[in-house]
């Protein structure tokens, strides 16, 4: 695998690729790597010749400054396993090779911004949407892969590309869980035994929401799913919402693809998680 810490070497080497009529594909992250991550650059690999991988942690995107301060950095041991699915190229670039000095960026993508997680976190997708469409610039991939755990996040760069006419493919890719239904975080370490257990009332209330679904029947499951999950031990519900998968308003019998999404807090860790319905 090759290393990248600069913006112009990475550059010159993809160009060299894309030359040789390669396809690159990308997953960006911010490491702390697992094996949703992983599967993101299996699926990457089916279809490009050259997969490339970001890990950079962006300040611009968190809007509380000990949420950065505490976002683990295992940069050894992800190294480790990008080596283990034989990724072809990481791009790990210190902050100031991502931004010079006081840069402003906004880009008008609409209410996506203030829905849902832009409620929770405001300011949250100016940021995402910055440091994605540097590293778009900079990496130039035919396609790009994000995971479906991020559901809105994967609406909101659509918006971008589609914004400022971006020429790649998105490509949204099933959530990764463990074995009894969490879905795979970085944020997950911070769990402690007993939070752990808590959280799996998540992907319990999503799939048992999936499987009663009647569009006719939204309100009710909405407002059980909400109590289920706050009446369980140590979980500060922050939204669960059953939405049209295209704008985030509430689902209705003209929805063609819904979605149920849920944030919540379990003891300090904020987790979110979410099912496609149809």
């Amino acid at each position: 695998m090759k290393h990248f810490t600069t913006r112009q070497a990475l550059a010159e080497h993809l160009l060299q690729l894309k030359i040789q009529g390669k396809t690159i594909g990308f997953v960006p992250t911010m490491g702390a790597l697992h094996n949703g991550h992983l599967s993101l650059i299996r699926i990457a690999q089916q279809q490009c010749d050259v997969v490339v991988c970001s890990i950079f942690v962006n300040p611009t995107q968190f809007t509380d400054p000990s949420d950065l301060e505490k976002y683990p950095r295992p940069i050894g041991a992800d190294i480790a396993k990008l080596e283990s699915v034989k990724c072809d190229v990481l791009f790990e670039p210190p902050v100031n090779e991502m931004y010079a000095g006081n840069e402003h960026w906004h880009l008008a993508i609409g209410e996506l911004e203030h829905l849902l997680e832009g409620a929770s976190r405001p300011g949250h997708y100016q940021g995402v949407t910055q440091v994605v469409s540097k590293l778009f610039d900079i990496v130039k991939p035919d396609i790009a892969f994000f995971g479906q755990k991020d559901y809105q996040q994967f609406l909101v760069i659509s918006k971008m590309v589609e914004l400022l006419a971006m020429p790649v493919k998105l490509v949204m890719c099933p959530i990764e869980r463990e074995t009894d239904g969490l879905a795979m975080s970085s944020r997950n370490i911070h769990l402690s035994a007993s939070d752990r257990r808590n959280a799996l009332v998540l992907s319990q209330t999503l799939n048992a929401v999936k499987q009663q679904f009647n569009i006719d029947g939204i309100d009710q499951l909405k407002q059980e799913a909400e109590h289920t999950i706050t009446s369980t031990p140590d979980v500060k519900l922050s939204y669960f919402e059953i939405v049209d998968g295209e704008t985030l308003h509430r689902a209705t019998s003209s929805s063609k693809h819904i979605v149920a999404l849920v944030a919540v807090k379990v003891g300090n860790t904020r987790l979110i998680d979410n099912v496609i319905i149809m």
